[in-house]
């Protein structure tokens, strides 16, 4: 099969050999002569790949005993709710950076549950930079302190945990999770869609310490209360169980990579390709400060505009997909998550130096 390289944000790219396997395994999973998403997530073969799937994620992350891992249904969006509704008492005040299109929903939704106090805001930089935590004004009664840690659209990362505040920290690692070792201890709450280095999109990772479990309002929905979740194994209610299963193949995958510290060399070595083919450039620009350049999503944009279309036509023939930019930033986006394989990269840098040799 003659696949495509799919530089989409996601749903993104999953690694081939999960695929095949699920490919294997759609019409008779484990010889129970039946699809996954036809056995009971309450039988015992789906409950010994549900802890499967927990423990590879514990250990690949070196998750603390102190933590819960949930798999929750619905995206990461839905945590934008949720999250007050668990962590933030009524009329209580939340902090809320925002570098990026998502951290603006994120403060949007909160907004309707709390009094959201927006601590830091890059807009007036079009998004470009990563504000100082020391300017940050974080308010000392805050419930909680949320960011994100890589913003997709615009292309904007962290790349060190930022410690401003003794509220506990929550960050939406939608597109950071799992491309890399996290200080799980350092977070109050971790939470991610699974659509970009996880698996499928439907199910949402939560990693939550003991203490914040528990705390819900009486009107939070059981589907997203964490006690309840935590207390029946993410199975209160029925689950998504074939982007459960998937998250497990991938987790398995991670695993014979030799886990995130090698993908987090994989995945530098990618940017690090790919950044130097714009900036070697007069043709192609990245607008977002150096210190803060994802490692994950890639926007570039071409000389002459009027070339989009064209570029985008030409890579699509070559075999290089989902390459426009986000419709709120424009011009072209590159998402390299841990299923790109380098050899992606390197076709996409290559397309782009023979387009502008004829372009330019």
């Amino acid at each position: 099969m003659d696949r495509a390289y799919n530089f989409s944000a996601g749903p993104a790219a999953l690694p081939p050999p999960v695929l095949e396997r699920a490919q294997t395994e759609l019409l008779d999973w484990q010889g129970s002569g039946m699809s996954v998403m036809e056995v009971s997530h309450r039988g015992p073969d789906f409950r010994a790949l549900a802890e499967r799937a927990e423990a590879n994620l514990r250990e690949l992350l070196d998750v603390p005993e102190n933590y819960r891992v949930l798999f929750l249904a619905g995206g990461a969006t839905l945590q934008f709710a949720s999250i007050p509704l668990n962590l933030g008492p009524p009329w209580s005040t939340a902090d809320y950076v925002v570098t990026g299109n998502w951290g603006r929903k994120a403060v949007s939704e909160a907004a309707r549950y709390l009094n959201v106090n927006v601590a830091a805001d890059t807009e007036s930089t079009g998004f470009t930079t990563i504000p100082d935590p020391a300017t940050w004004s974080v308010r000392d009664d805050a419930c909680y302190l949320h960011y994100t840690p890589n913003e997709t659209v615009y292309g904007v990362e962290f790349h060190t945990i930022p410690d401003v505040s003794d509220a506990p920290l929550v960050a939406d690692m939608s597109s950071t999770v799992m491309s890399r070792p996290i200080d799980v201890s350092r977070f109050g709450l971790i939470y991610a869609g699974a659509q970009k280095n996880l698996g499928a999109a439907g199910i949402t990772l939560l990693i939550v310490r003991d203490d914040l479990v528990g705390r819900a309002r009486q009107e939070t929905p059981g589907v997203v209360n964490y006690r309840l979740m935590a207390d029946s194994g993410s199975m209160w209610n029925t689950p998504p169980t074939y982007c459960w299963y998937v998250m497990a193949l991938v987790l398995d995958w991670l695993r014979e990579q030799g886990g995130v510290a090698a993908m987090a060399e994989h995945n530098e070595r990618k940017a690090r390709k790919l950044y130097a083919a714009i900036d070697g450039s007069d043709f192609y620009a990245n607008p977002v400060d150096k210190s803060c350049r994802s490692w994950m999503n890639v926007p570039f944009t071409l000389a002459d505009p009027t070339l989009d279309q064209a570029f985008l036509d030409e890579a699509a023939a070559a075999r290089l997909l989902n390459l426009k930019g986000h419709r709120v930033a424009g011009g072209m986006r590159a998402s390299i998550y841990n299923a790109m394989p380098e050899s992606g990269v390197d076709a996409l840098v290559d397309f782009m130096a023979e387009f502008e040799a004829r372009r330019a």
